[in-house]
């Protein structure tokens, strides 16, 4: 048995070699000059769709320009030199490596699948035209409650890998309490298993740039990998344990990520994720605004860690000089001034020199003196005629309170509501807001008005810029169609897959639980190019197989009947179904394992990915589906309106 199988194929190879007849080299070369010429332009100009539907990347301003850009460079490169390797480059290789024995599309099993599962369905759908189109555009129709229902955000939350706690105190805090409450704070936090490191700040760093009032305490929390972490534990759930472990009287609480929070601070001023800023002219009178503010917004789902930056309960000490005591005793209001200012401030006595640093020696009494008001008011003061006399004498000492710090933006006075936003997103929690402040905001006194800032901020203005954006990408890639074919009509129906391709991306983003982003639409933006490529590939198919139709029958009503119109597209979208998949696969393949990422940079990736991975998908289906229904009812049309089909030339 064993033999005879043996036998069996190397009787099959021997046959196979004696019916096998070398292609002459020149009939090689043409036969590759023809199909290079017949795929090359609809290839190059699908390449040069993708790249000119992501230039409008390059107008995002701001955190998401910074973050894009490289990302459109990068790209935009990698197909330009695409682009023309497919015209040089692509027809040499094939000259090169295309030799030898060529088998039919048949004898591939995969081909063979793909068209025995294929084509019954292509031709239920050209047998049901109307159903084939009521079907897609009703799951069009669905699509749009799904994302008109999405939330909204700036940018996606990066994990960082560590937070930052920002908790706030009262004003006047002293230095000693401020440090007791730290290494409190500190323990605690240490005491949750996740928390790897813990390092805390009160008040300013030693630079100029950091103007942190002792009262904001800065803690970062290096976690452990997230493999490390109790079964079930989101970032989510710690920092609602932490942020229940750590409520202390007197301290409001803040919770972000040191990176997020440093580049929020630099771009809008706000510490948090969203702040209301009041602007006025009395800081009375805005701090008044800012707690009715704070009142009105407690108890919308969403926020959380809000406070009001304090505007007043700074503790002075004021010395007010009694002018006619001052004149009694023979001294003039600038000794009582300088007695004070060397007493409390420091009086410089000398320089040291130190290398080539120089610091200041001043002499002031000790902090225990300082602290206490009868200390001060026992403060002596020397004079010509009575000798030595208390400071209270001539001046009267008393605490007061003012504003800790003030904060102008504007050439006006300002305060601040700050808050974060978790558990909901940022879109959806804002306008709920901002429509409970709005009866608020129009009764505010005349000269006063707020403003909201922060990530918001950013979110409007990149919504205004992708609206900008978005329908220049539309009118970009229809302009690089029409080069493609010089036709309007083939533009237009190759226009309609992409919002088809919305579809699978509303799906999966849907599914996903992500929120409307830049990063989102940039993966939109992205998915428009590709919706195309597999389009274009299709069309130049179909065409060709008109191209075969009229060469056997000619191009008129009379020699081409409907059946066979139909016959040919069929024949069209099948027998070149593999270029097709290969196309949708071979992107499909390259996004696909981002789904399943993880680690720092993966959660900015998948909004990116997600609707291109639906879209892809879905405008795949539309194109194998609806584009030869649609294709053959334009053919049909021609046919029997202006007597013959209008067929693309794919030779030039």
């Amino acid at each position: 048995m064993k033999t005879n199988w043996f036998k069996n194929i190397f009787r099959k190879k021997d046959k196979e070699k004696e019916s096998y007849v070398k292609i002459p080299e020149d009939i090689r070369l043409k036969i590759i000059e023809k199909s290079s010429l017949q795929v090359s332009r609809g290839v190059f100009f699908s390449t040069v769709i993708i790249v000119v539907s992501f230039l409008p990347v390059f107008m995002l301003t701001g955190q998401e320009g910074k973050l894009f850009h490289p990302l459109a460079y990068t790209k935009t490169f990698i197909l330009i030199v695409d682009a023309i390797l497919v015209l040089t480059l692509a027809p040499v290789l094939i000259s090169f490596f295309m030799k030898g024995k060529f088998k039919d599309d048949n004898k591939n099993p995969i081909n063979r699948g793909l068209e025995r599962i294929y084509e019954p369905i292509i031709r239920w759908c050209m047998e049901w035209k109307k159903t084939t189109l009521g079907i897609n555009i009703l799951a069009l129709l669905i699509s749009i409650p799904l994302i008109m229902n999405l939330g909204r955000e700036f940018m996606p939350p990066l994990d960082e890998g560590s937070l930052l706690f920002m908790p706030v105190t009262l004003p006047d805090i002293s230095n000693s309490e401020a440090k007791r409450l730290l290494q409190v704070q500190d323990k605690i936090i240490k005491g949750v298993p996740e928390v790897d490191h813990v390092l805390g700040k009160a008040g300013r760093a030693n630079t100029a740039t950091d103007n942190s009032p002792i009262s904001m305490i800065e803690t970062i929390i290096l976690l452990k990998p997230q493999d490390e972490w109790r079964d079930g534990l989101t970032k989510d759930d710690l920092i609602n344990e932490l942020n229940a472990k750590l409520q202390i009287p007197g301290v409001t609480n803040g919770w972000t990520m040191p990176i997020s929070n440093r580049i929020n601070m630099l771009s809008t001023g706000i510490r948090t994720d969203v702040g209301v800023k009041v602007y006025g002219q009395n800081l009375d009178s805005i701090a008044v605004l800012s707690e009715k503010i704070k009142k009105e917004l407690t108890g919308i789902e969403g926020i959380k860690d809000m406070y009001v930056e304090p505007i007043t309960g700074g503790k002075y000490v004021d010395i007010e000089v009694k002018r006619e005591e001052v004149g009694r005793y023979g001294l003039s209001v600038d000794d009582v001034n300088a007695v004070v200012e060397s007493a409390l401030g420091g009086m410089k006595l000398t320089t040291t020199v130190e290398g080539r640093q120089r610091f200041s020696v001043n002499a002031r009494y000790g902090q225990d003196f300082r602290n206490n008001l009868e200390s001060l008011r026992r403060l002596p003061m020397q004079t010509m005629e009575f000798g030595s006399i208390p400071l209270s004498a001539v001046a009267d000492i008393r605490l007061t309170e003012g504003p800790p710090m003030i904060n102008s933006e504007n050439a006006m006075l300002r305060g601040t509501v700050l808050f974060n936003v978790r558990d909901r997103d940022l879109g959806s929690t804002v306008e709920e807001a901002q429509a409970k402040l709005n009866n608020m905001v129009n009764k505010m006194p005349k000269g006063y008005f707020v403003e909201w800032s922060g990530q918001y901020e950013n979110l409007i203005r990149g919504e205004q810029t992708l609206k900008m954006i978005m329908p220049l990408v539309l009118i970009v890639i229809f302009l690089s169609m029409y080069f493609a074919f010089n036709s309007y009509r083939e533009a237009f129906f190759n226009l309609i897959s992409i919002p088809f391709a919305l579809i699978g991306g509303v799906f999966m983003i849907s599914l996903w639980g992500v929120n409307l982003s830049v990063a989102v639409a940039v993966g939109f933006i992205a998915l428009f190019g590709l919706a195309v490529e597999t389009g274009i590939v299709m069309v130049i198919y179909l065409n060709d197989a008109m191209i075969q139709l009229i060469a056997k029958n000619g191009n008129s009503r009379e020699t081409i009947t409907n059946e066979e119109l139909r016959e040919y597209v069929i024949n069209g979208a099948a027998k070149r179904l593999r270029p097709k998949i290969m196309t949708v696969c071979v992107t499909l393949f390259g996004l696909v394992p981002i789904l399943w990422s993880h680690g720092v940079g993966s959660d900015m990736m998948k909004p990116i990915v997600l609707p291109m991975v639906g879209g892809v998908f879905t405008s795949a289906i539309h194109i194998l589906l609806v584009t030869p229904v649609i294709f053959y009812m334009q053919k049909e049309w021609e046919l029997n309106k202006l007597g013959k089909i209008d067929v693309l030339d794919s030779s030039h």
